[in-house]
């Protein structure tokens, strides 16, 4: 019995996990063709120092943690300039809010309940349990991931906060050749699924097409040729926000699950194929 990614050219857009997510690829037939559409991340020492050191000074009445690996590299910086206890004694001082299940079980490792965390893993999801809260004349710290956050900074103004915002890390763009080779093969099809990570590869490589001409030709060969799939809820968002109405996205939000989901996607479809036959 043929397996069901057999033969298939599967895009792994993400540059994390890459040999992991090859070999789930390949134990399903399929062939694993590596297109990171997200740049390296880059740490932002000096401007997490000077924010770190002000949060010390002057505290804060809520934090707010949108990542598991921004909350990581925040822990990180501090424990590097001496000041990993103090920070996370003020954190526990403080009203916590979290975004996204890898968060939520940081924080608890850490022995800190959020009062209110998102029930579905977006940040919009994040925004609509704390519109119970008062936040007017409070102090707000945000920890950023990678890029800014209009809609959860602007609510948290809109209610009269005063936000601090802090990007312990930073992303860059990815390779301009790989997003072009990328660009080709979904133009003409020579791969079958592209998988997304992350809403950021989703953002870079719209960018990227849009800056060269490519992004019409791009959406509608998704929506018709080569399947897009998404890790999660926030990654599919950003597919459908460019106009992609055909992603496939698992229920359960990790990057083999995905595998799988495309896996029974097509088996599905050449069962559907072998009974019109």
């Amino acid at each position: 019995m043929a397996k069901a990614l057999e033969g298939k050219r599967i895009v792994i857009a993400g540059s994390r996990k890459i040999s992991e997510m090859s070999e789930i690829i390949e134990r399903q037939g399929g062939v694993p063709v590596v297109r990171p559409q997200q740049g390296t991340l880059v740490l932002a020492e000096d401007e997490v120092k000077r924010d770190l050191l002000q949060v010390l000074e002057s505290g804060t009445d809520w934090f707010i943690f949108t990542t598991g690996t921004g909350l990581e590299a925040l822990l990180d910086q501090a424990e590097r300039i001496g000041v990993r206890s103090p920070l996370l004694d003020i954190v526990k001082q403080s009203k916590v809010g979290a975004r996204g299940y890898k968060t939520l079980a940081k924080l608890k490792q850490l022995g800190i309940e959020p009062v209110a965390d998102d029930d579905d893993g977006t940040t919009q999801g994040l925004i609509r349990k704390l519109e119970a809260y008062d936040f007017e004349g409070q102090g707000v710290t945000v920890q950023l991931h990678g890029e800014p956050m209009p809609s959860l900074v602007g609510f948290f103004e809109r209610k009269g906060a005063a936000v601090r915002a802090i990007l312990p890390y930073k992303h860059v763009p990815p390779d301009a050749q790989v997003s072009r080779r990328l660009c080709q093969e979904i133009a003409d099809a020579s791969v079958d699924a592209v998988c997304f990570t992350s809403a950021v590869q989703v953002r870079y490589f719209y960018q990227f097409a849009k800056q060269n001409g490519l992004d019409r030709q791009i959406t509608e060969s998704l929506n018709r040729r080569v399947l897009a799939a998404a890790v999660g809820k926030v990654t599919a968002e950003a597919l459908r926000e460019e106009g992609v109405s055909r992603v496939l996205a698992p229920d359960i939000e990790r990057m083999g699950a995905m595998i799988v989901e495309l896996a029974h996607y097509y088996r599905n479809q050449s069962g559907r194929k072998g009974m019109r036959e």
